[in-house]
């Protein structure tokens, strides 16, 4: 007989969910309300990151702010051993990359009504000073029942916020990523706009609108050239074309003013003409802000330089290690004389450092 593992005393654990290089999550059934729960604990190294801690922690009570039909719920916030976790509503149905997998590309009507849902979440996330900054087909959640949830606001920031983005994760994300966002730069609401724009886009194609294999991908202008989608579904309705066009745009002031005038712009091309518009907000999207561009660097700022140092640092002696045991015969090697890089500039603020970093990068790689 299996032993049941519970957590904080009153969440069992079920069945895996997902494993992230930050986070793993679980199925759970909350004993003392009697309901299954998903159940996100930080990874177990990141754990004795006290920073770490300090900010999971803080980013979710940010999320348990809201309560809304198109967001997950989280319930309860904590930590177990010393291990951070959050308790959330458990979405039982698909992700929206699930279903593209599953599916293809989607009628246009059917797409069209997917994005109001998630603009009706994203309004509701923005009203309230969050900027999600990780929308993605795997964060949106289509319950069996048809309804739309926009989850994990674990790495959400608030105005006083900030986010630890690790390497994998970025290029995890790179299709979704707003220009600035992947330039380091002010980030607001509507790199959010952008990001549904590609998820949008990958509805109705069945693809990403851009992918990225390395750091230095990421900062190609020519890379954030929006596709044209008109030409790539020629039967996708021309008000649909266009507003997916407009969240793509490479300028942020380019792009729908925000989540509620999106979906007014979605709105004549979806299935169902009764789905409810998001009330509009007295501020647009630019004025929502992440971090703002001069915000003192935060100690995080150095731990990702650390990250990315010891990234490349394993990858060069990998490779090292790979050219001794392909070389062959039997006589020593010489020893190569090492070699000291300077680590990259740190930068009068986050987006100068960020840009030092991604040159820094591409440097080393060339």
């Amino acid at each position: 007989m299996s032993t049941v593992t519970r957590v904080a005393g009153r969440y069992e654990l079920v069945r895996p969910l997902g494993h992230g290089a930050m986070a793993t999550v679980d199925l759970a059934h909350d004993v003392e309300l009697d309901r299954p729960i998903a159940l996100k604990r930080l990874a177990e190294n990141l754990a004795r990151v006290e920073d770490l801690r300090r900010r999971f922690l803080r980013e979710a009570r940010l999320a348990a702010r809201l309560a809304h039909p198109n967001v997950v719920r989280v319930f309860d916030v904590g930590a177990d051993d010393g291990r951070p976790f959050i308790a959330m509503e458990y979405v039982e149905g698909e992700t929206l990359a699930e279903l593209v997998v599953r599916r293809g590309r989607l009628p246009a009507a059917e797409a069209a009504s997917l994005g109001m849902e998630a603009c009706a979440g994203l309004a509701a996330a923005h009203a309230a000073g969050l900027v999600h900054r990780d929308v993605k087909p795997q964060n949106l959640l289509l319950r069996s029942d048809g309804v739309l949830k926009l989850g994990d606001f674990g790495i959400a920031a608030g105005h006083e916020g900030t986010r630890l983005t690790l390497t994998g994760t970025v290029l995890g994300t790179a299709g979704y990523l707003a220009p600035e966002q992947a330039r380091g730069e002010r980030v607001t609401a509507a790199a959010d706009i952008y990001a549904l724009g590609a998820v949008l886009y990958e509805l109705l194609t069945g693809e990403p609108s851009r992918t990225a294999t390395s750091l230095a991908d990421l900062g190609k202008e020519d890379g954030f050239r929006p596709p044209d989608i008109a030409a790539r579904v020629p039967d996708a309705p021309r008000e649909l074309a266009a507003a997916v066009t407009a969240c793509l745009a490479i300028r942020p002031e380019d792009r729908p003013s925000s989540a509620a005038a999106l979906a007014r712009m979605l709105a004549p091309a979806a299935e169902a003409e009764t789905l409810p518009l998001p009330a509009d907000t007295s501020r647009g999207a630019t004025e929502i802000l992440a971090p703002r561009r001069g915000d003192r660097p935060r100690p995080w700022t150095r731990r990702n330089l650390a990250v990315v140092a010891a990234i490349v640092a394993a990858a060069v002696a990998g490779l090292e290690a790979a050219l001794v045991l392909s070389s062959g015969g039997n006589e020593p090697r010489p020893q190569p004389t090492p070699h000291r890089v300077a680590p990259p500039a740190r930068g009068a603020n986050a987006g100068e450092g960020a840009g030092n970093i991604k040159s820094w990068l591409q440097a080393q790689s060339g």
